[in-house]
């Protein structure tokens, strides 16, 4: 097989190589000690830093509030002109597949009946410990979560789409050390975001090949055992090899749309068999709940009560969260490329928590109901043993209870395939410069890599030894993203001093020599030429008025260059330390309006613009069979506008 190295970025992918062999082999060698020492280097940081994370995490929650709804939100996550490159559910698919889904299947039922079964203020077993059990699953499990990842790949798509950097996560930086983000600093920041995927997927797939092996065992008999649970590993690393080959728009696209579709048929099966109207009762009362209660629930950390509750349950989800936001945030900037902030933001926030919240509801308040009403005995001591086993224990107490499971252990194991290859995918863009036309060897290397590890460990004992570790990395990367965070709005601040400088109206000039030429406008307007006109007109009248454009500015000591590409021409103006201005004219294929013409072929029915294209992107409008003069006052006109923004930069 060939291997196209200069697609690879060998610093980060040798260096992230041997750091993961290293710390397999450490783990391996010695599993209770590698256990112990992550755990301590655990309880430390729950102990002296739980603040730092409940801060952390609130501001970026606030942060993405006021991202949604702010005057900046307008931007795109790409140039101007851009659309999204997928479909709204498609994206929503997607996102929730990599982001949530398999932790619902194994908490969904099991985390509400632990917090009914022990609440940390309520007292257990009563109606006030099932309303607190709600709220808390549904604060584990909501905004704050899908914010984290929000932000994350907010970040990293708009410094990619918008400007041009390598999508992976040392671009979240440049705003703060600059080109610095090349060298060693960016591979490190690189290294860190390898190292901790890996190991995050590595260990859920571990963790979720228990489950699939507990949903065997209930189906078939099969023996729930380590020997059981890598076979399980394997085939699951073969197929999310076969989807990763496959490339994002088919495989992982196709399952994703899939196991969304199967997600919706299970929640829907089991609210109509369970408890339908009480189910929508519940969740209007326990959004209410959870709303009123936001700003109390964000802050709490049980300092006056000195409970460990804390550290066991909300300070593990946020360092899990920020574990693998940076795993799930350049997942999400990776399919996200068109859509504007706030689109972006409430799709990233508001769908999947909706989704997620109403998921919890009626797999958690009817496990609840369950238990308080005595339909299933053994439902909370099976949670409190094995929670792998809780969401096929609760199934059996409905009607078509194989065919349920059936459809749940599917579900989990697309789910995991999802994760193993849109895993493999980031990290594969991470060890080459952002780039996703790699050779087939490198995604395949990290997907059967990804499987290797959750094998080895499983074998040795140390899966949850590198999830301790995993969380606990969660320290250094949240610091990291505060800076980013501050990177970000001096970089958007810049982008609104630019639109507002757009705003200004420049002089009006002349755009015609003679009374007579609003007649050649007209006839332009009306016409629809062809792509060979269109070619033309840019190659000759446009190229002509960036040559005298280019000579002007030289005489004035202003360095500028005219680029040419397959779609058009670009006049480049240098301005050195400050931000450089361009104008471009790209030809651009449209249908044809219905009054243009009778014929009805499909060969008359597209026509070609020559629009504008400023560095933000496509600017709509259309200048084919302007003259000369009237190119070179329009250029003149939004170079009057670029220079108002340096000077408002200025101020």
């Amino acid at each position: 097989m060939n291997l196209n190295i200069d697609k690879l970025n060998k610093p980060v992918f040798v260096v992230s190589s041997l750091f993961i062999l290293a710390l397999i082999i450490y783990t391996v060698l010695d599993p209770s000690t590698a256990g112990s020492n992550f755990s301590y280097l655990q309880n430390t940081i729950v102990t002296n830093g739980s603040w730092f994370y409940v801060l952390t995490v609130t501001i970026i929650l606030v942060f993405a509030i006021y991202m949604s709804i702010s005057s900046i939100s307008a931007i795109k996550l790409g140039p101007d002109h851009a659309s999204p490159d997928y479909s709204f559910s498609t994206w929503l698919a997607m996102l929730f597949a990599a982001g949530m889904g398999i932790g619902l299947m194994f908490f969904g039922v099991a985390e509400p009946v632990m917090h009914y079964l022990s609440p940390p203020t309520a007292e257990k077993n009563t109606l006030e410990a099932a309303r607190e059990a709600m709220k808390i699953t549904f604060f584990h499990w909501g905004l704050h979560a899908w914010a984290i990842y929000a932000i994350v790949a907010l970040i990293l798509s708009y410094f990619c789409y918008r400007h041009k950097l390598p999508l992976t996560l040392r671009s979240a930086l440049h705003p703060i050390i600059g080109d610095k983000i090349y060298g060693w600093p960016g591979h490190l920041v690189d290294i860190f975001a390898v190292v901790s995927t890996v190991f995050g997927v590595a260990t859920s797939l571990g963790l979720g090949a228990t489950q699939v092996n507990s949903g065997l065992n209930y189906l078939l008999g099969i023996d729930v055992s380590t020997q059981n649970q890598i076979f399980i590993m394997i085939a699951i690393t073969a197929l999310a090899s076969v989807s990763v080959a496959t490339g994002l728009d088919k495989g992982i696209k196709i399952l994703s749309q899939t196991n969304m579709l199967l997600a919706i048929a299970l929640l829907a099966l089991v609210f109509v068999l369970g408890p339908s109207v009480f189910l929508l009762k519940v969740y209007v009362q326990n959004i209410g709940a959870y709303l009123s209660d936001l700003v109390h629930t964000s802050f709490n950390l049980f300092a006056y009560d000195k409970k460990d509750w804390i550290g066991g349950w909300t300070i593990f989800y946020w360092g899990w969260w920020l574990a693998w936001a940076p795993f799930v945030g350049l997942f999400i900037a990776r399919i996200s490329r068109g859509r504007t902030i706030r689109e972006f933001i409430l799709g990233v926030m508001l769908v999947p928590t909706a989704f997620t919240l109403l998921w919890m509801t009626i797999f958690g308040n009817t496990a609840i109901s369950m238990v308080t009403d005595g339909t299933s005995a053994n439902l909370a001591q099976m949670v409190g043993e094995n929670s792998s086993v809780a969401l096929f224990v609760f199934l059996e107490n409905f009607p078509f209870t194989t065919a349920l499971t059936i459809l749940s252990v599917v579900m989990i194991v697309i789910f995991f395939v999802t994760s193993c290859d849109s895993g493999a995918m980031v990290i594969d863009m991470l060890c080459s410069n952002g780039r996703n036309d790699t050779p087939l060897w490198q995604r395949l290397f990290w997907a059967i890599s990804v499987g290797l590890v959750a094998a080895i460990l499983s074998v040795a004992g140390g899966l949850s030894a590198l999830q301790t570790m995993t969380i606990a990395s969660a320290l250094p990367f949240s610091i990291v993203l505060l800076f980013a965070i501050f990177g970000l709005m001096r970089a958007l601040q810049i982008e609104s001093v630019k639109k507002e400088s757009l705003l200004v109206n420049a002089m009006p000039t002349n755009y015609y020599q003679d009374a007579e030429q609003w007649r050649e406008k007209l006839d332009n307007l009306v016409s629809h030429p062809d792509k060979k006109n269109a070619t033309k007109y840019i190659e000759v009248k446009v190229f002509k008025a960036f040559s005298k454009l280019k000579e002007q500015f030289e005489l004035n000591g202003i360095n500028a260059e005219i680029e040419q590409s397959k779609n058009g021409i670009k006049i480049l103006v240098n301005h050195g330390t400050e931000y450089d201005f361009a104008y471009g004219v790209h030809k651009k294929m449209h249908t044809q309006p219905d009054f243009a013409s009778d014929d009805d072929s499909n060969d008359d029915d597209m026509y070609y613009r020559a629009e504008v294209h400023l560095m933000e992107g496509g600017q709509d409008y259309d200048i084919m069979g302007w003259s000369e003069i009237a190119i070179i006052n329009d250029v003149i006109d939004q170079y009057q506008k670029h220079t108002h923004f340096l000077h408002l930069l200025r101020e």
